[in-house]
């Protein structure tokens, strides 16, 4: 369970302001929020914010955006460890 009490000592005006729509002001703590605070890396970040927002704005596409960051996270580790993995047809 996540302590909300955690996050209440830093603020980020920016957030009340949300530029098309407002699916990220109705989360209890907004994406933007939570990646900064634990300093995410760009691709991390894009696949929280894409999973967080999915069933609010891009549905699908959405998760197909996530998946998309998943894959190159996975591939950059992988490349690490010259290995790759088949998924649904595609090898990365």
């Amino acid at each position: 369970m996540t302590d909300t009490d955690m996050f209440k000592d830093m603020t980020y005006d920016s957030l009340n302001r949300q530029v098309d729509g407002n699916h990220y002001k109705k989360m209890k703590i907004q994406p933007a929020h939570f990646i900064n605070e634990n300093s995410l890396p760009f691709a991390e970040g894009n696949a929280i914010k894409y999973i967080c927002r999915h069933k609010a704005k891009g549905k699908k596409k959405d998760i197909e955006k996530a998946i998309h960051y998943f894959c190159l996270l996975y591939t950059s580790d992988a490349a690490d460890e010259r290995s790759s993995v088949d998924l649904g047809g595609r090898r990365i």
